[in-house]
């Protein structure tokens, strides 16, 4: 198979509180309450039709602040070493994020979100509708985070993966 190279280019730019990793909640479960906005460029505004029928949306980002990958990574609520493609470490090859965060309102070209875990100044890649029927289902394992799970509420990022 011949090596592609993809490029994106920003949507738009996250707004939020936090302005470094550290610090910043590593989950949207995490970052209960936490308002934040997403700014879409003006020529993409008219993507945004109908987009207020959603209370949640999925916003696909690019971890702007990550330098480099590796393999193995010790992710935050774990001391033990494993394979990044099972974690959400940031420092994956392609550093892309996600997160369901919940849409309050759109003026223009910006959504007023809460429940925001993205640092200020996060390119924006991509936005689609969060419906659970869809994007719920039901599982019978979660690897290695069945033993830390409940920890989630209270991790912060701890700046390990710039």
């Amino acid at each position: 198979m011949k090596k592609e190279k993809i490029i994106y280019e920003p949507i738009g730019v996250i707004h939020s509180p936090f302005k470094e990793p550290k610090g910043t909640p590593i989950q949207p479960t995490s970052a209960k309450g936490i308002k934040g906005s997403v700014e879409v460029f003006e020529r993409y505004t008219k993507g945004l039709k109908d987009i207020e029928g959603f209370s949640h949306i999925i916003v696909i980002y690019h971890f702007h602040k990550t330098n480099n990958f590796s393999l193995t990574v010790r992710p935050y609520m774990e001391n033990k070493f494993h394979g990044v493609f099972a974690t959400r470490a940031p420092s994956h090859p392609n550093p892309i994020g996600i997160s369901v965060v919940h849409l309050l309102k759109v003026e223009g070209n910006i959504i007023y979100i809460q429940d925001v875990d993205i640092i200020d100044g996060t390119p924006l890649l991509d936005i689609k509708p969060y419906v659970p029927e869809f994007d719920i289902r039901k599982v019978k394992k979660i690897g290695w985070l069945e033993k830390n799970v409940h920890k989630l509420p209270e991790t912060k990022d701890d700046g390990r993966f710039i």
